[in-house]
């Protein structure tokens, strides 16, 4: 598991910073945010949400908070107008794709195999890995929480979850 300093420094790298122009943006010295990086200190608590903006993550993401395991329920329980479909995408370049659909647009998408991974842009291979026909499906049986989490060796990361 990744600390809060490992954390700080793969977003901030991942968002092309520099420690000092992170510091800037903080309004705190270049010192700082070694300190933090090294797990020496960690920032104040009313710089996360600031952190967060600037890496263009939740706090949860920065904090570690992991989502919940995949899980059953009752699939005539599910009402499939309130379900979201998330995607999130990391390169290892650093770009990122952060995906929100409601689940019936979602349906609706990926009823064509090629109109998913083309909403992306053609995106990294481990998203065309992924059959999304499969993901509707174990949806529709009831399926919840994270389904996918791929990482691959040229540093691309791909999960998805419903809730």
């Amino acid at each position: 598991m990744q600390t809060l300093g490992e954390r700080i420094a793969y977003y901030r790298k991942a968002a092309n910073m520099t420690q000092a122009e992170l510091a800037e943006a903080c309004s705190v010295t270049a010192q700082a945010v070694s300190k933090w990086e090294n797990n020496l200190t960690a920032p104040d608590i009313a710089l996360l949400p600031r952190l967060a903006e600037l890496f263009h993550i939740t706090t949860d993401e920065l904090l570690g908070a992991e989502r919940r395991a995949a899980t059953a329920v009752d699939p005539e329980k599910l009402d499939m107008n309130k379900i979201l479909l998330h995607i999130l995408v990391r390169s290892g370049d650093g770009d990122k794709v952060n995906v929100n659909l409601p689940f019936a647009l979602a349906e609706l998408l990926f009823s064509n195999e090629e109109a998913g991974v083309s909403l992306f842009g053609g995106g990294s291979e481990a998203l065309k890995s992924i059959d999304f026909r499969q993901i509707v499906a174990l949806v529709r049986r009831g399926a919840m929480g994270k389904l996918v989490e791929i990482e691959s060796a040229d540093g691309d990361t791909v999960e998805v979850w419903v809730e």
